[in-house]
C-alpha cells in the first residue's frame, strides 16, 4: 500500500463528499437556517410591534381616564349647580306657599273677627233691649222694634 495513493483516494472521497454535501445537503440546511432566521426576525418584529401597541394603548387609556375624570368633575359641578338651583326654587316655592297660607289665614281671621263683631252687636242689642225693658218696666216687642234694633246694631 502506497501512502500517496491512499491520500489521493481519501482526498477524492473527501472532495466527492464536499461536492455531494454542497449540492444536496447544504441547500436544505441553508433553507432551514433562513426559515429559522425569518421566524426569529418575525417574532422580534412582532414583539416590538406589541411593545409599541402596549405603549400606545397605555397612553390612550391614560387619556381616556383623564377625560373621564374631567367629564365626571364637570357632571359633578353641573349636579351641584342644579342642586343649588333646586334648593333655591324650593325656598321660593315655600315662601310663596307660606305667603298664600298667611293670606288665607288672615282672610279667615278677618271673617272670624267680622262674625264676632256681628255676634257682639247682636248681644249688645239684646242687652240694650233688656236694659231698656228693665228701665221701662215693661216688655218690648223685638219683632215690632226690629228696625230700631238694626240701627242699634249698626252703631256698634
Amino acid at each position: 500500500m502506497n501512502i500517496t495513493l491512499t491520500l489521493i483516494a481519501q482526498a477524492l472521497v473527501f472532495a466527492a463528499f464536499i461536492w455531494f454535501t454542497a449540492k444536496f445537503v447544504w441547500p436544505y440546511v441553508l433553507r432551514a437556517i433562513e426559515t429559522r432566521q425569518k421566524t426569529i426576525a418575525d417574532g422580534l418584529a412582532a414583539a416590538e410591534q406589541g411593545h409599541r401597541s402596549l405603549e400606545l394603548s397605555t397612553r390612550q387609556a391614560d387619556e381616556a381616564i383623564k377625560e373621564a375624570r374631567n367629564r365626571a368633575a364637570e357632571i359633578l359641578g353641573q349636579a351641584e349647580k342644579r342642586s343649588a338651583q333646586l334648593i333655591e326654587e324650593a325656598k321660593v316655592a315655600a315662601k310663596e306657599e307660606g305667603s298664600r297660607e298667611k293670606a288665607t289665614a288672615k282672610a279667615e281671621i278677618e271673617q272670624e273677627v267680622a262674625r264676632a263683631r256681628e255676634l257682639l252687636r247682636e248681644h249688645v242689642a239684646e242687652l240694650a233691649v233688656a236694659g231698656a225693658e228693665k228701665i221701662l218696666r215693661r216688655e218690648v216687642d223685638a219683632r215690632a222694634h226690629a228696625q230700631l234694633l238694626e240701627e242699634i246694631k249698626r252703631q256698634f
